[in-house]
């Protein structure tokens, strides 16, 4: 008997010490550090810059990165937002009202960065000792705490002589904050108006620095220090046979700073821009895609209903309208061809439109394509146009899309001949492809398969009428 109760007492204090080492596994862990980025309302991509900083914050946390994740966000951010960044992606959210722009009266200004100056608000998080502060549109490979050693401002020199604000270190300061925020009210120079000319201002010896590489004892440098180019990689760099390995320091984050409706969350920036892709497989491992997936069903059910009601009930236009005035003819033949293109270039056009910007390239192009195929069908039946010249376009858009995606080509300079080269063949083909629906237009109407004669209908002298 008495063994059994030491065995029970055994078991309950071991059950004891696992439940206060569990109790304890629940405590939030205090880091002194931080990796930060910015949110805040009023262009028309606020949903796009909200989905690419949850990847990004996400793929922060995969990486178990050793600091805090904090979005400094403004007040008209919707509070859903930011539950999902709080609750979802495991963020602190810092809310703000937006810092006036004094610059927005320059001749030169560019309205998308009227508000990045709210990135000052990095210098307010004093509860950490280094910041490292980022715009959404850096990826990730690998974890870079040791920046976290760097000194009071660090960044790196995409451009020769300009350092690039989308990833900086910094030491947080109120006294730093409250003159950058004087220098706003005295209008220093900014040759932008935005946080990259500001910040450029302020630290403008920069370039004179020494280059940056963390102690071997992890302690924490003084003074400002260019960054490696390996922090900050360029999209275009990998074109240059880089292949994400610059020869200074690590390779560790990739950022998009190019033209803006490329940036690699857009379906559409792949295969133009390959490198999107290595984006969107961050997102499917981190945040995936069931925002967008319930529309994208819809769409592609819509698209196979019209192909299936083109296929089933050919329109009959044959009757499409009485004439009595010859001199008009030429006028309607005309609009009748006008009419037809424009439908043959809105079938091309409007689905682009109506796809969910920031789902993965592979499903943004299929439905694409299932869209201008559907949409196509309608104007072949309602013109009777032959199938193959109103589908040359399509066929060839699948066909450029082949050749870009093409994985295999050495560098960037013979992928971009190849697909000159594969435009300039396919243009003879588009060229009488067009010829050849021009002319099966012009056949129908010499037919009077849309205008019979007048003397074929009992319609009043001077009577017009459309049905």
């Amino acid at each position: 008997m008495g063994r059994v109760l030491s065995l029970v007492g055994w078991w309950v204090l071991n059950l004891a010490v696992l439940y206060a080492v569990c109790d304890g596994s629940r405590e939030k862990v205090v880091h002194r550090n931080a990796y930060a980025t910015m949110m805040y309302m009023g262009t028309p991509r606020d949903y796009e810059f909200y989905i690419a900083t949850r990847v990004m914050l996400r793929s922060l946390g995969e990486l178990k990165v050793d600091a805090d994740l904090v979005v400094i966000a403004s007040m008209d951010v919707p509070l859903r937002w930011v539950r999902a960044l709080e609750e979802e992606d495991g963020a602190k959210v810092m809310r703000v009202e937006n810092i006036k722009n004094p610059y927005s009266g320059q001749s030169d200004f560019d309205w998308r960065f009227k508000l990045t100056l709210n990135k000052l608000y990095a210098w307010k998080l004093v509860k950490y000792d280094r910041v490292v502060m980022l715009d959404a549109d850096n990826l990730f490979l690998q974890k870079t705490d040791e920046l976290f050693q760097c000194g009071q401002f660090c960044a790196v020199f995409i451009n020769p002589c300009i350092f690039h604000t989308g990833l900086f270190v910094l030491q947080p300061s109120l006294e730093v904050f409250n003159d950058m925020i004087h220098e706003l009210e005295v209008r220093r120079s900014n040759p932008d108006g935005a946080d990259q000319g500001f910040i450029g201002s302020y630290y403008p010896d920069l370039l004179d620095r020494p280059m940056f590489h963390p102690p071997s004892n992890g302690t924490k440098l003084d003074g400002t220090f260019r960054l490696p180019l390996g922090y900050q990689m360029d999209a275009s760099y990998y074109y240059l046979k880089l292949r994400w390995s610059v020869p200074c320091g690590p390779n560790s984050v990739i950022t998009f700073p190019g033209a803006p409706w490329l940036k690699p969350w857009y379906w559409w920036s792949w295969p133009v821009l390959p490198l999107g892709i290595e984006w969107h497989k961050q997102r499917l491992q981190t945040l995936g895609y069931g925002a967008e997936m319930p529309l994208v069903f819809i769409e592609a059910i819509f698209y196979l209903g019209i192909i299936a009601m083109a296929r089933l009930a050919r329109p009959n236009l044959s009757k499409l309208c009485y004439r009595q005035v010859e001199k008009n003819i030429m006028l309607i033949q005309a609009s009748f061809k006008l009419l037809a293109i424009w439908s043959i270039l809105a079938a091309y056009i409007v689905p682009f439109f109506l796809i969910p910007h920031t789902i993965h390239p592979l499903i943004g192009w299929s439905l694409y394509l299932l869209g201008a195929f559907s949409l196509s069908c309608i104007v072949i039946n309602a013109f009777l146009l032959p199938m193959v010249p109103v589908l040359v376009p399509w066929l060839g858009i699948l066909g450029s899309l082949l050749v870009m995606a093409y994985p295999m080509y050495p560098d960037g300079v013979v992928r971009g001949l190849c697909v000159f080269g594969y435009a300039f063949c396919c243009s003879p083909i588009v060229w009488v492809s067009l010829l050849k629906i021009m002319s099966s237009l012009q056949v129908s109407l010499e037919r009077e398969a849309f205008l019979p004669r007048l003397g074929e209908n009992a319609s009043p002298a001077g009577f017009n009428k459309l049905y």
